[in-house]
């Protein structure tokens, strides 16, 4: 049986051609490397042809990557030393830049990531760093921006998860924040009495001006006290009338 050597050769072009069919989905750009030189352009999404051995193809995701930072050993500015783990979002924006300027985008990202919480939060006592998240979370990410621009990454966010603080600190924390109650209860009670013996003076004052107010003071007081139900009431006397009953009765002290 003869084989035609042409139709072995279409075959082996057929074969060849189906092998150098690539397909890349939406979120995938694909960088080729011609006889080791980088192509202006990366290609994709669709179907795409990369003819090996002469062309390398390197996918690219450009989807947004969550990047977890491990805890890192955090001496603060006023020396409490404390472990903080962060959260990273980034996402490659140009994928030539990405392959060519760096040898692993994801790992340099991620060492970047690590000294830079280690470097930032350093600078910043602990009370900043518990309350001012914030902001820095917003230094960081415009820092690591700023350092993986050149590798063609656009990092989005920057999210400090978690402060570890030590058990003596977090007992120091506690006593204090329990101290600082105590002083702003103290502080209410303070105000309260002040405002209290204020009024208490000028109802004193008014009373003084109107001694028949006292009567009807008394009146409601007895008002008060009958509707409670009470098996004994107290009825308080005027000194005015006592002093009357003194007269009348001829004697000297009121109350013998």
């Amino acid at each position: 049986m003869n084989i035609d050597p042409s139709m072995v050769f279409g075959l082996i072009v057929v074969l060849y051609l189906i092998s150098s069919i690539k397909v890349l989905p939406e979120y995938e750009r694909g960088v080729i490397f011609r006889l080791g030189k980088l192509l202006p352009k990366p290609k994709g999404p669709g179907v795409i042809l990369v003819f090996a051995p002469i062309d390398r193809i390197v996918r690219v995701s450009l989807r947004t990557i969550v990047m977890d930072v491990p805890p890192q050993d955090v001496i603060t500015r006023d020396n409490v030393s404390v472990k903080v783990n962060a959260v990273v979002y980034f996402r490659v924006m140009e994928p030539r830049r990405a392959i060519v300027e760096v040898e692993n985008y994801h790992y340099a990202t991620s060492q970047l990531a690590q000294t830079t919480l280690r470097s930032v939060l350093g600078q910043v006592q602990l009370d900043g760093l518990l309350s001012e998240r914030e902001r820095l979370n917003q230094d960081l990410q415009t820092i690591l921006d700023q350092n993986t621009d050149a590798w063609g990454i656009k990092v989005s966010s920057v999210e400090v998860k978690h402060v570890d603080l030590p058990p003596d600190m977090q007992r120091a924390m506690a006593r204090q924040a329990e101290a600082e109650r105590e002083k702003r209860a103290k502080i209410i009670h303070a105000e309260g009495e002040f405002t209290a013996s204020t009024k208490l003076s000028q109802a004193a004052a008014v009373l003084a001006v109107e001694p028949n107010a006292i009567t009807l003071r008394y009146l409601q007081t007895l008002t008060e006290i009958a509707s409670e139900k009470n098996s004994t009431i107290v009825f308080p006397l005027p000194m005015e009338f006592l002093n009357l009953l003194s007269k009348k009765t001829g004697k000297s002290d009121p109350l013998t």
